[in-house]
């Protein structure tokens, strides 16, 4: 028998270096690079298609990697095309159509037009350690990266002028894969920046640009930057693999949250303070717009501010006053509802760090105010430690959780940053997060709800600020249909022709499923005879559930194995059976995540349910996308309220499966009753086993009594109707909500913007005389001067007038208070007033302001005001002195409030 050639190999001799040789295009094919290198082509069908075309054996890599593409296409094939006229036209239309979107005015910039106020930041620089672009760039782990490559994609579709930071990592997060017992084995592939979708900064004679941060111990850390463009938004990369560095230096950017407590501390130092400096020098080399506001996706890039306090402190400015400017724009987003996925770094080590010539009192930057913005200063902090979380609120003036139960639970867990105030006071928002509905939803969805000549649609007006007003077709010209909610109206009004879409889509996921896990079943050692019974995992007609997301133990992935009897019977049921996928990375760290992975694969190994339950290794981006668009119903069932967001639910959600989750995340803030089911939560229950036990049966429950039978309760036409109305229900009130473009409007309208104006009140020489940064040197003095004399202030005396106290009544209260060396102009004197609790707590408390009646320079100021009264029952009220500055963001920014002491009792009304 004549056996093929096979290539020589050397196990012994090894690469030193690995790199990408590149095609040689001809002239005529040269828009395909711009095509390639622009990540638009990851959210844009027309894009993909045109790859697509130039192998259509190789369909599947054109739309999921266009650079590996180009490189196995044999010249001669570029030449075939170089030469084809239709192919041409088509390329000419694709480059045309992707400069259109990179130049015309967009949400953001007709909205401007439109406002005639202030001008919106110029930019915005977006620090995140990790970003979800696509699979062809893994440089995610999981939910965080794929919100900020939401976020990304989002703002280059609304025009709004992003840059994002971040590090490149050579070897990414890693690959999974399962032993023969089931236990998770990592591996860590090399991947050569040239063969990826970037391009390196360069200056104008083409040497490559680099930032340097000096390390502990005076060590240079260089590293160089490259750039992904996504959309309009240029993504900047930080490569610590430059020749110039020890190679120890060089594995910093080695892997996403790899390596010990110094890695790990280093890295963040390059993200932070060498990714303001890799936007310094991104802008300087290309013209691109200085940004005005700073956003830190999670605590990791806190080191941003501290680079920023150094440039002002460089300018002139005294510690104190650049930390005013530093704060006035900066936006900080928490992700974390535990303390215990907080960053916090060896207070000593952080010292070491900064007690060196560029950064201690000779810098302007003494060490003792560096390390006292990540201090924990409140109750049972850790006085040993520099906390990276504390750090990003103390840096920015606007601080937001991810969702609104989020946001509560964030306000809790730092109520101790703002001593004195109700946690409800705690200055923490929320923007619930979205999802970019261009990257999630099937194609096919797009085309059967908007017909082909909408789905292509784009246009000036792209994006732009009348949303839902209707093109040819009743569809606004946005970048993508599905990112309009006219879109959503028409989607539920179709559930029918969706439920044969739906099909389809699971048929895809069940194609997809039997490939994945006949590869993982080879890798862990079967041979293909022993893998027939694979033909049969899965039905294109059986209730299939998903469940993908990290794991960590809080998620709960084995919840649905906590009665294996009850679950193989939901699986095996001969008229209503479920079948369920399930996907997820444990951190290589976490043995305890291993288990729970080892354990579900040990189940799903068993014969007599293996073809209806399935865990696929290596959970990316890719098969993200096919199980959200597969699954009719999207599982999730974490511990309440550690769930901060959660967006895998929304993806499916716009893809017209229905969520059965715990309401934690964004499922507690949209939940009707009617979009999907919500297991209950055993709250109240201490011991965790018992808790499990308790939603575990009330999830089979759920599933067997409610969720199955209304699938399978099909009419004659084979439809399930109430199902149907169910989806078409969810698809009209979830779609507009769920799009990280209503995600992002919220974010410019509600935080970036606000943060520009404060930025500009502090560093605008035209608002203060002529002097720069005199704002900065007005708030920074007062707060001094503030936090000084506030030992002093004091309530003495508090009193209402008796009179009518029905319902809806007026209570007249006075009250004197000893301000010391403060001014009236320097507070606000509130009465906060509603129904007391059996503690004398105030509940739903009103507040007003008192006017101030007489003062008294260095005395007692007086004060009259009105406390409305509410309903009939205990009702209480207080008075409370704040501190009040027109630059401040609100009046809990210091943290600072004065109350009466503690009364021996209410007698007829006065407060004594």
């Amino acid at each position: 028998m004549v056996r093929p050639p096979q290539a020589l190999r050397s196990l012994c001799v090894r690469a030193i270096r690995r790199f990408t040789i590149h095609p040689v295009l001809p002239a005529a094919l040269d828009p395909l690079g711009a095509l390639m290198l622009n990540l638009r082509w990851s959210w844009h069908a027309g894009t993909r298609e045109l790859f697509a075309s130039i192998d259509p054996a190789s369909r599947e890599l054109a739309e999921q990697d266009p650079v590996a593409l180009l490189g196995k296409v044999p010249q001669d094939r570029l030449a075939a095309l170089a030469a084809d006229p239709g192919f041409l036209r088509r390329l000419a239309e694709a480059s045309a159509d992707l400069q259109d979107y990179l130049v015309q005015p967009r949400w953001y910039q007709l909205e401007q037009a439109a406002s005639g106020g202030a001008p919106w930041p110029s930019a915005i620089a977006y620090f995140s350690p990790e970003y979800g672009i696509t699979a062809a760039l893994p440089q995610y782990s999981g939910g965080l990266g794929i919100l900020a490559g939401d976020h990304l994609k989002a703002a280059s579709d609304l025009g709004v002028p992003l840059i994002g930071v971040g590090l490149l990592y050579r070897h990414g997060y890693f690959t999974q894969s399962l032993s023969v017992e089931g236990w998770q084995a990592e591996r860590y592939p090399a991947s050569d920046p040239n063969g990826l979708p970037l391009t390196l900064l360069r200056d104008a004679a083409g040497n490559a640009i680099r930032v340097s941060v000096t390390l502990a111990g005076s060590a240079a850390l260089s590293a160089q930057i490259w750039v992904a463009q996504v959309g309009r938004v240029p993504l900047l990369l930080l490569d610590s693999y430059v020749e110039e560095n020890d190679p120890e230096l060089r594995e910093i950017t080695d892997r996403l949250y790899g390596g010990g407590t110094d890695h790990r501390l280093r890295q963040e130092l390059l993200l932070g303070i060498g990714g303001v400096r890799a936007v310094r020098a991104y802008c300087a080399s290309t013209g691109h717009p200085e940004p005005e506001v700073f956003h830190t996706n999670e605590g990791h890039a806190g080191f941003l501010g501290v680079e920023r306090i150094r440039e002002y402190v460089a300018r002139g400015l005294a510690f104190g006053e650049a930390l005013e400017l530093c704060r006035a724009g900066t936006v900080f987003t928490t992700h974390t509802p535990v303390p215990a996925g907080i960053d916090r770094f060896p207070r000593d080590l952080v010292a070491r760090q900064f007690d060196g010539p560029d950064w201690g009192a000779a810098g302007g930057l003494p060490l003792a105010d560096i390390l006292a913005l990540g201090a924990e200063t409140f109750a049972d902090g850790d006085p040993g430690v520099f906390n990276m979380a504390v750090m990003g609120m103390r840096l920015a003036q606007r601080v937001n959780g991810v969702s609104k139960l989020h946001g509560s639970v964030s306000r809790q867990m730092f109520a101790g940053l703002w001593p004195g105030f109700d946690v409800a006071e705690v200055p923490i928002t929320s923007v619930t997060n979205g999802v970019h509905a261009p990257t999630w939803v099937a194609p096919e969805l797009v085309q059967l709800v908007a017909g082909p000549a909408d789905a292509a649609a784009s246009g000036p007006a792209a994006g732009g600020r009348s949303a839902g007003s209707a093109g040819s077709a009743g569809l606004s010209l946005v970048a993508d249909p599905a990112d309009d909610p006219v879109f959503w109206d028409r989607a539920a009004g179709d559930a029918r022709r969706i439920w044969a879409l739906r099909r389809q889509l699971r048929a895809s996921l069940v194609a997809e499923a039997r490939h994945r896990l006949r590869a993982s079943w080879r890798q862990r050692g079967a041979s293909e005879a022993e893998l027939i019974w694979i033909d049969g995992v899965l039905d294109e007609d059986v209730l299939t559930i998903g469940f993908a997301r990290r794991v960590p133990s809080y998620k709960r992935l084995t919840m649905m194995l906590h009665d294996p009897a009850r679950l193989s019977a939901l699986l095996l049921d001969p008229d209503r059976p479920v079948q369920i996928v399930v996907a997820g990375k444990a951190h290589p760290a976490d043995d305890g995540g291993k288990q729970l992975i080892a354990q579900l694969v040990r189940f799903a190994d068993q014969p007599q349910v293996r073809h209806r339950i399935v865990f696929l290794p290596d959970y990316d981006m890719a098969l993200a996308r096919t199980l959200v668009q597969g699954c009719d119903v999207w599982l999730n069932n974490p511990l309440r309220p550690l769930e901060a967001c959660g967006t895998s639910g929304m993806k499916a959600a716009l893809n017209g499966s229905l969520n059965l989750s715990v309401l934690d995340g964004w499922w507690d803030e949209w939940f009707d009753g009617h979009n999907g089911w919500a297991i209950p939560s055993a709250d109240g229950v201490p011991d965790p086993a018992r808790r499990d036990e308790v939603e575990a049966a009330a999830l089979y429950d759920l599933i067997g009594k409610s969720v199955a039978p209304l699938f399978y309760d099909t009419g004659g036409d084979g439809r399930p109707e109430r199902w149907l109305e169910m989806v078409s229900h969810a698809m009209r009130g979830l779609g507009p909500r769920a799009l990280a473009t209503r995600m992002v409007r919220q974010y410019v309208t509600d935080l970036y913007a606000p943060a520009a104006r404060s930025s500009r009140a502090l560093a605008d020489p035209v608002s203060h005389g002529g002097a720069p940064f005199e704002g900065a040197r007005e708030l920074a003095a007062w707060k001094q001067r503030v936090i000084a004399a506030w030992p002093a202030v004091r309530i003495e005396h508090v009193e209402a007038d008796d009179g009518d106290l029905s319902p809806g009544g007026r209570l007249t209260v006075r009250a004197s208070v000893a301000l010391g060396t403060l001014t009236p102009d320097d507070v606000m004197v509130e009465v906060v007033c509603g129904r007391a609790g059996e503690s004398d707590e105030i509940i739903d408390p009103a507040r007003s302001a008192l006017a101030l009646d007489e003062a008294v320079p260095g005395g007692v100021a007086r004060y009259t005001g009105d406390a409305e009264l509410g309903e009939p029952g205990p009702f209480g009220y207080t008075v409370r002195v704040l501190p009040r500055h027109r630059l401040l963001a609100g009046l809990a920014e210091l943290g600072l409030v004065a109350v009466p002491d503690a009364p021996a009792g209410m007698v007829n009304g006065d407060l004594r």
